[in-house]
């Protein structure tokens, strides 16, 4: 097994989408330790832009675009010309996503298709785009982030856990469908990590989510991080259709 940092992603070209902060940022930074070149896509453009230069610091190729994933001329647009700049997607992480907190009797429809078109429908919209050139190449991964709620659902998370369970079950379908093509499709479920969108709840859910895990702590986004790189490499090449959960003992499959 090669150590992180020793090439494991060397010559790849990969796209992280939500990869302005957070989670997202960490996993583009570790693809390009790794020696892949990335497109970071994100609402906010000033965030892509700050985390691409970072990567390009790091001796990669690195682009950045601004792009609405759940509006599908916007997404299709900004990964369209991640495939040209790049000449290849080898590795699609879906990652964007929002989180917000509100009892279903209370929730709007805009809430509620807000949540699913931003955290599900985006999943379906940007796989779609990449798929034809990794069937054409015999070559792929896509990887998802889910959620652990997926798993166990989460009072005030109604929408978030339902896009989240959706995530799981388009990964699952989707690696009967492309197996044969030798592209993979895994999914990942974080627990609390320390990011601004993990913890938005109020103060008393926070300490009573602290409760709840046994290894009482929350996550850093280093401790997901080295999983994705293993999912996008050859070595994770035996892995399709699973969900990797890191999240303290929050869930336990």
């Amino acid at each position: 097994m090669k150590e992180i940092g020793m090439g494991r992603l060397q010559g790849k070209k990969c796209v992280v989408t939500g990869g302005g902060r957070g989670i997202g940022r960490g996993i583009a930074l570790a693809f390009a330790r790794e020696g892949a070149d990335v497109a970071v896509i994100d609402r906010m453009g000033d965030n892509a832009r700050q985390v691409a230069a970072e990567l390009t610091g790091l001796g990669v190729t690195a682009i950045a675009f601004s792009a609405d994933v759940s509006d599908e001329t916007s997404i299709t647009q900004a990964l369209t010309e991640a495939e040209r700049q790049l000449g290849r997607v080898d590795v699609l992480m879906n990652n964007a996503g929002i989180n917000t907190h509100v009892s279903l009797i209370d929730m709007t429809v805009a809430t509620w298709d807000e949540m699913i078109a931003v955290n599900l429908r985006s999943v379906f919209l940007c796989t779609r785009v990449v798929l034809p050139g990794m069937i054409e190449r015999r070559w792929g991964r896509i990887i998802s982030t889910s959620s652990q709620l997926a798993h166990k659902g989460g009072r005030q998370l109604t929408h978030y856990a339902a896009a989240k369970a959706g995530v799981l079950g388009f990964t699952r379908s989707l690696a009967y469908e492309v197996a044969q093509y030798n592209i993979t499709v895994n999914a990942i479920c974080p627990g609390p990590i320390n990011t601004d969108m993990s913890l938005v709840g109020s103060p008393e859910w926070k300490a009573q989510k602290l409760l709840e895990l046994p290894l009482g702590r929350y996550g850093e986004v280093a401790e997901v991080a080295p999983t994705v790189v293993l999912i996008a490499s050859d070595e994770g090449s035996y892995y399709t259709g699973a969900s990797f959960n890191m999240n303290g003992g929050d869930v336990m499959i």
